[in-house]
């Protein structure tokens, strides 16, 4: 009887169950924005409008929402370079970004030297500042280690010593590349020296990851046979609090008990993004198969 009667009051309250269809209002586009200088090489600057978050998302779209036309000026204070748009092809459509061009090209990061960048697009403008900051963080030796337990003996870790100098606010973010493939960050790839100030280090590398592909053990690892690039960046407070915050907000995706996150950005004007300065030291090595 009583299994009978349970059966009945589930019946009713999913008779009782009502739909709910909740319209959002329609917001604005906002710009965004994805702009780095790095040392000895000329700045880089993406723009695109955001897109709805529930969305539809496809190569025509993705496309159609980078920027054209627009008006991008860098200056380090003593000159201004107006940047000249271009565009590369993809296999999804079209891509485009801003950088220097022509006698623009001798215009290119310096160390320990602050950046300001102004957009003028949509009828508004937008302003950004960064620094390339000095190396301060030096990569004393790189070399590999078998990985304890590993499943599979062909993979391999990185490990790399380097000192920081006294003194706190020196602030990181790491990438590697296999071969000739592109720098990809580290899950985690931005570090203060709260903790290593003012002294020599030994850290593992972990493989730079590609946050569009799945996750596993093929792109967790290094392999035997591999040449890998480590790129160790110094960057200011400000590219720091921005990546700081977006691999947070990354990686708390899907998980109910994390906490919002906003995404510190330093572009006026209401845009998304960051303007960066990255002053990068390279350091390579080839793991016998």
């Amino acid at each position: 009887m009583r299994i009978v009667c349970g059966f009945l009051v589930a019946l009713i309250l999913l008779g009782c169950e009502k739909d709910i269809d909740i319209q959002l209002d329609p917001t604005a586009a906002s710009l965004v924005v994805d702009a780095t200088i790095e040392n000895d090489l000329p700045p880089v600057v993406f723009l695109s409008n955001s897109l709805d978050y529930f969305g539809k998302i496809d190569p025509k779209v993705l496309s159609s929402s980078f920027i054209r036309n627009a008006r991008v000026n860098i200056s380090d204070g003593s000159s201004t370079v107006a940047l000249t748009q271009d565009s590369i092809v993809n296999a999804g459509g079209t891509v485009v970004f801003y950088t220097t061009s022509g006698t623009s090209l001798f215009f290119r990061g310096k160390l320990n030297t602050s950046y300001t960048l102004t957009i003028e697009t949509g009828g508004k403008s937008y302003t950004a500042k960064t620094t390339v900051p000095e190396l301060t963080r030096q990569i004393d030796s790189l070399w590999w280690e078998k990985i304890p337990l590993a499943k599979d003996t062909n993979d391999v870790q990185i490990k790399l010593k380097g000192k920081d100098r006294p003194g706190l606010g020196d602030y990181i973010r790491y990438y590697t590349r296999i071969g000739k493939g592109a720098f990809l960050p580290g899950f985690n790839s931005v570090f203060d020296d709260q903790i290593i100030d003012g002294t020599s280090y030994t850290v593992s590398v972990d493989k730079g990851f590609d946050k569009n592909a799945e996750f596993s053990d093929s792109t967790a690892f290094f392999r035997k046979g591999d040449t890998v690039t480590v790129k160790i960046c110094n960057i200011d407070k400000v590219t720091y609090d921005f990546w700081r915050t977006y691999e947070f907000s990354f990686q708390s995706i899907g998980n109910p008990f994390s906490s919002p996150t906003k995404i510190l950005g330093n572009i006026s004007n209401g845009a998304l993004g960051y303007f960066g300065g990255y002053a990068a030291q390279y350091r390579s090595i080839i793991i016998p198969k």
